[in-house]
């Protein structure tokens, strides 16, 4: 029988913790603008991982389902899911605080004077609100969903599909959560009058067609969300979002999946942070899982079972810290590689600082490494710690929408 107690066990347990993020912590580097703020971000991931050994009842050795999953009265404290988002959107607290919205009316969508009861008027209001829907449905959008700031849309307890019009736009908005939606099919939306508030209303250019388009968001998570098939990409951000934390989401048949900067040149994306974990890429991908400019990407315990030309690419000499992943290459010959350096000569890409650390490569799969500091600690700053690489299965084994129903675990 061990002497060691409990209070003793989780003692040493936060120490072990401590003591595995702090050898990953940001040393100089040149290329982003703010290296502190990811210091920063890896300070506070050790205080995440002390908050969350609280609700380690789960033990599914995904740190944000174990947070909240486990309770089967969930719905009756569902804010508590603000309290369970790691990596660099881990800050986002979506409409917490906020009173409770309850989306009654799946049609009739209005972008210049939204009904009560239906999507739009929930995500344009100035107040935080926490959006919940009070059945099964489908919302087809007239045009683009503009959010505002402090609002989540909590899909949990229904089956709430967007789709076959276009989609969410986080546009200079801060603080979104959005968890457990279909979102699929998205289409280009026309030059239009849309309202983004209570107050104002304004001409929007015609849309790309994305699943869910970032433009200068922060603070911003998407989990357990369910992707495919949209005419631009799935999950794109630009224009200087950062803070955001992509998580257990299922991404299937699509080509361009996730664009993370807007151009080579555009330097305010050297501040962008993006955490992408515990995400399934699955059947009918193509590329761009993602593609990275110029900012700091941690892509950890990911499972990738599908691409046809390659998972992880970028241009413009971003950081990319992959961790963890799986990476299970298709049988083509011709695309066994998982990254691709680009918009630029090789005596260009070579100094781009690109590691890969305890990543699983199958059929075949090879990960070009790059930069003179591949190896240095400042490209081993993680958004949080990586569970093992065998584990990658069992902690992305529910990725996408879970079919919650109220008084049970979802």
């Amino acid at each position: 029988m061990s002497n060691i107690t409990i209070p003793s066990f989780f003692f040493f347990f936060f120490f072990f913790i401590l003591f595995s993020v702090s050898h990953q912590v940001l040393s100089k580097f040149s290329h982003v603008q703010n290296p502190d703020l990811v210091v920063q971000d890896v300070h506070r991931s050790i205080n995440a991982s002390r908050r969350n050994l609280g609700y380690l009842s789960c033990a599914s050795g995904n740190p944000i389902d174990d947070c909240w999953r486990c309770d089967p009265n969930w719905q009756n404290n569902r804010q508590r899911l603000a309290d369970c988002a790691i990596g660099f959107g881990k800050n986002a607290g979506g409409g917490r605080g906020g009173r409770i919205y309850v989306v009654t009316d799946s049609g009739n969508d209005d972008p210049v004077n939204p009904r009560p009861g239906t999507l739009r008027h929930a995500v344009i209001q100035n107040e935080p609100l926490w959006i919940i829907f009070k059945r099964d449905m489908v919302i087809r959008l007239s045009q683009e969903l503009v959010m505002n700031s402090h609002k989540t849309i909590d899909g949990r307890g229904a089956s709430v599909h967007i789709s076959n019009g276009p989609c969410i736009k986080i546009h200079f908005a801060t603080n979104i959560i959005i968890h457990g939606i279909h979102i699929h099919d998205c289409v280009r939306g026309g030059s239009a009058i849309i309202r983004d508030s209570p107050q104002h209303a304004g001409h929007w250019e015609a849309s790309d067609g994305d699943g869910i388009a970032i433009f200068a968001g922060t603070n911003i998570w998407i989990d357990h969300c369910s992707l495919s098939s949209c005419n631009d990409g799935l999950v794109d951000a630009i224009h200087g979002s950062t803070a955001i934390t992509i998580s257990n989401n299922f991404f299937t048949h699509h080509d361009k999946v996730m664009l993370l900067g807007h151009s080579d040149e555009f330097a305010q994306d050297k501040n962008m942070q993006v955490t992408i974990a515990f995400n399934h890429f699955g059947e009918g991908l193509v590329q761009r899982m993602p593609r990275c400019r110029l900012g700091y990407f941690h892509v950890v315990n990911n499972d990738y079972t599908h691409w046809e030309m390659y998972a992880i690419g970028g241009s413009a000499s971003p950081t990319i810290y992959s961790q963890g992943n799986r990476f299970l290459a298709p049988n083509d010959r011709s695309s066994k590689e998982v990254t691709k350096h680009e918009d630029a000569p090789e005596s260009e890409w070579i100094h781009w600082n690109w590691r890969s650390e305890g990543d699983l490569m199958l059929n075949g799969a090879f990960f070009r490494q790059s930069g003179a500091g591949a190896w240095a600690a400042h490209s081993r700053a993680s958004s949080l710690s990586a569970r093992p690489v065998s584990l990658v299965g069992s902690v992305t084994g529910t990725a996408g929408a879970l079919n919650c129903r109220a008084g049970s675990r979802c």
